[in-house]
């Protein structure tokens, strides 16, 4: 298969990039393909003649998208569209990858895929808005919806609490939030598989395990061998411009559906470690 990648230089696309073996895979970055300008879309995806476009590339700063709907729209949204509706005049295959951020957190288990979306914030709009939109131009078109994302190559949850324990002996953290702390590796392997399939429709992608954030931090300064004391605080105590849903764990129905399962988010979190060690050990 040939594989155009769009978002290539993004902390999943980076994965992606590692992970994809055995086909041909073509990874633009916003420099080559603003998909903002539609134009330019259209001309990188009848060059490539891909089988599968993966759309990884998005304005994911969940604060700055508050500030900045204009901007957010203009990637998370229209973007979105002008991808599908290239891939619609080739044909070729769409994954979308999409947020847990399109539901607002008041149900108390795990979301469906069929589960209303009803985001809280801008940037759940924007991606929302991009599903129902590309559904419509490519009603065979993958999306996958992931939280929490943690890797290399990007900024993340874990590096933060890492170099933050490095100089602190306290570290608040919220505990009325929880999701699923997912793995770009683990995540890359799934889409990858997931278009050798050719999956289609909505599917649910995320490690196994869910948990809060203050959680989520005691596990990784536990695996880091630090003794920073992680206080649990609550949302209110730690405003931020765009609200966050409590609770935006994803169920793994739709990804079983599929044959495909991932590892429980600990072990990941470890595989995490060692990479980043790794890496900061070539750096220096």
């Amino acid at each position: 298969m040939r594989i155009l990648l769009i978002g290539a230089t993004g902390m999943l696309g980076k994965a992606l990039l590692r992970k994809w073996t055995g086909d041909e895979v073509i990874g633009l970055g916003s420099a080559q393909a603003d998909i903002r300008n539609p134009q330019q879309v259209e001309k990188s995806i009848s060059e490539t003649k891909p089988d599968w476009i993966i759309l990884a590339a998005a304005y994911t700063d969940v604060d700055g998208c508050e500030l900045n709907p204009q901007l957010a729209a203009a990637v998370n949204t229209r973007g979105a569209v002008n991808v599908a509706t290239a891939a619609a005049r080739l044909p070729a295959k769409m994954l979308f990858v999409s947020t847990d951020y399109v539901f607002d957190g008041k149900k108390p288990s795990p979301y469906e895929i069929d589960d209303p979306r009803n985001p809280i914030n801008v940037y759940g709009k924007t991606k929302a808005e991009a599903e129902e939109r590309i559904s419509r131009i490519l009603p065979e078109c993958s999306i996958v919806r992931t939280s929490w994302l943690f890797g290399p190559g990007g900024k993340c949850f874990p590096d933060t609490i890492l170099r933050l324990a490095a100089g602190r002996k306290e570290i608040d953290v919220v505990d009325d939030q929880h999701g699923c702390p997912t793995y770009t590796f683990d995540l890359a392997d799934s889409i990858v598989r997931l278009c050798r399939s050719g999956a289609h429709g909505i599917i649910h992608c995320t490690n196994e395990g869910e948990c809060s954030w203050h959680e989520f931090a005691c596990e990784i300064v536990r695996q880091a061998g630090f003794d920073t004391k992680i206080k649990p605080t609550s949302s209110e105590k730690y405003v931020r411009p765009a609200e966050r849903p409590r609770y935006s764990v994803l169920s793994a129905s739709s990804l079983a559906r599929w044959g495909l399962g991932m590892r429980p988010w600990q072990r990941s979190l470890s595989a995490y470690l060692a990479e980043r060690t790794r890496d900061l050990n070539t750096a220096s």
